[in-house]
């Protein structure tokens, strides 16, 4: 493989490029990013975070993310220009959050731009898993009327507690498809919009082929990208899963191994081993 045949670079955020516990991505990782685009890559996050959210991740440059999949994939830009946006109706909305309202521990979040409003569950059980959407979050007894951009359930329990909880949110609830980001916190996403779809659209108004991508991932929410392109980068600290679905694999997230491996991409070397 050529490292001069990849066109475009798309990489997860938390855990993958920004360790666990932090709030912006090295200095090494922008420098990297604008490597990439020196050298007519197009490069950008592939996040369950919405974009009016990245501008702090990547230290307020915006380079960084004038191409992005957000929110799971139902924001998508390139190069600034917005070229496809997927809400979430509110019907199936509030299906979820009767049902979530059923369930011990779990609850439901919509977003209004970046702030999340707490529409079903308790503030406490969510400070447990996401502390900075807990302390901002508006608890209500209402969904919009509009169609939502951005919406996330949590439980509070392990991999098995959310997984079970996620099967059984896809299972019953028609029209949206739920996948797993992290422990105990699920994206929700109109029925066959993901990070996959979001990058096929990206391929297509690029005018490239998937085979000319590499996308970077560490858990459940990047397996539908891994599944869509040739070239898919496991970090070291990834999921089982992930790391099954990833036909590349790298060191660490704390070691800026991404950083590592988009500067060799951008100087022509091929940075992978099986």
């Amino acid at each position: 493989m050529g490292a001069s045949r990849i066109k475009l670079i798309m990489t997860d955020i938390d855990n993958t490029i920004m360790p666990a516990g932090t709030h912006e991505v090295s200095v090494r990782t922008v420098a990297a990013f604008h490597a990439a685009l020196d050298a007519g890559i197009a490069i950008g996050p592939a996040s369950g975070r919405g974009r009016v959210q990245l501008a702090p991740f990547f230290r307020g440059d915006a380079a960084c993310f004038a191409t992005a999949v957000a929110t799971n994939g139902l924001e998508v830009y390139c190069a600034d220009e917005k070229i496809g946006e997927y809400r979430l109706p509110v019907d199936c909305l509030a299906r979820t959050a009767e049902m979530v309202r059923s369930i011990p521990e779990a609850g439901l979040l919509w977003f209004d731009g970046a702030q999340p409003y707490l529409v079903a569950g308790d503030r406490a059980v969510l400070d447990r898993i996401v502390p900075a959407y807990a302390r901002a979050c508006v608890p209500t007894d209402e969904l919009p009327e509009a169609p939502i951009l951005k919406a996330n359930a949590f439980i509070d329990g392990d991999m098995a507690a959310t997984e079970a909880f996620v099967a059984r949110l896809n299972a019953e609830v028609d029209g949206l498809d739920f996948d797993i980001p992290m422990l105990g916190y699920a994206n929700i996403m109109p029925a066959g919009r993901n990070k996959g779809s979001a990058i096929e659209t990206l391929c297509a108004h690029l005018g490239i082929g998937l085979d000319e991508v590499v996308v970077f991932g560490d858990a459940g929410n990047d397996l539908t990208m891994f599944n869509v392109v040739e070239h898919a980068v496991a970090v070291g600290n990834a999921t089982p899963e992930a790391a099954a679905a990833a036909r590349w694999h790298i060191g660490a997230c704390a070691d800026d191994a991404v950083a590592v491996a988009i500067e060799a991409l951008a100087a022509g070397e091929w940075p992978f081993e099986r």
